[in-house]
């Protein structure tokens, strides 16, 4: 059985990734009951970045490069590297029940394929796969048509329980390629601001409520 939450109003990024933790802790603890819990909101403009570029020689740039831009930087609690999103995206956290030292693997790859195929139910051409060039790169990528990536996943493990957290960006994607470009730049990253799409340039404008509903077709159960 699968606990949905779907807040109405946009947190902030820390408060936002609180949010994210809390099933992960409640689930693995053994305080939720459930087996799975999904929670899908609209973000605030945030620069999410890894642990691993918070240690990085760049990292004080690139937070003060997205101020500039807008965008609060933050330290997701997953892995990856960095993704820029405002209320224009979806990000979408899926905590599942697991034993420990479970492989991440599997989760990754049902859960991109599941994503792909309810993509492709509205309409996209899409695959599961890295597009060369993406941001945050990783082989369990959403892409339309090999050529653009939609949707990017990251992990995060504590003893029984696992967190999938993703983002895809509902409409242009324009706005966002600065403050990628910036903290790419600032932490010594390639990219290709090529490969960033958004659903609207792959189908037309969708109604949010339209992915809400194929996002938790696709990950509820």
């Amino acid at each position: 059985m699968t606990a949905i939450d779907l807040p109405e109003a946009p947190l902030v990024a820390e408060e936002a990734f609180d949010h994210s933790v809390a099933p992960l802790r409640s689930i693995g603890s053994g305080e939720l009951a459930g087996e799975r819990a999904l929670r899908i909101h609209t973000p605030l403009p945030t620069l999410a970045m890894s642990r691993w570029e918070s240690r990085q020689p760049g990292f004080a740039a690139a937070s003060d490069a997205a101020r500039r831009l807008g965008f609060a930087p933050a330290i997701r609690p997953t892995g990856g590297r960095a993704a820029a999103y405002d209320q224009t995206c979806l990000v979408f956290d899926l905590v599942v029940r697991e034993d420990e030292g479970i492989d991440p693997q599997p989760l990754f790859a049902s859960t991109s394929a599941r994503l792909a195929s309810a993509l492709a139910d509205m309409g996209v051409d899409a695959h599961v796969g890295a597009v060369a060039g993406e941001y945050c790169p990783g082989e369990y990528s959403i892409n339309a048509r090999g050529a653009v990536k939609l949707i990017g996943t990251s992990q995060r493990a504590v003893r029984g329980a696992r967190l999938l957290s993703g983002v895809i960006a509902l409409g242009a994607v324009d706005h966002l390629l600065p403050v990628l470009d910036a903290a790419n730049a600032a932490l010594g990253l390639d990219w290709d601001p090529s490969t960033f799409g958004g659903l609207s340039a792959e189908i037309g404008q969708v109604d949010r409520q339209t992915v809400v509903d194929a996002l938790i077709a696709a990950l509820a159960e």
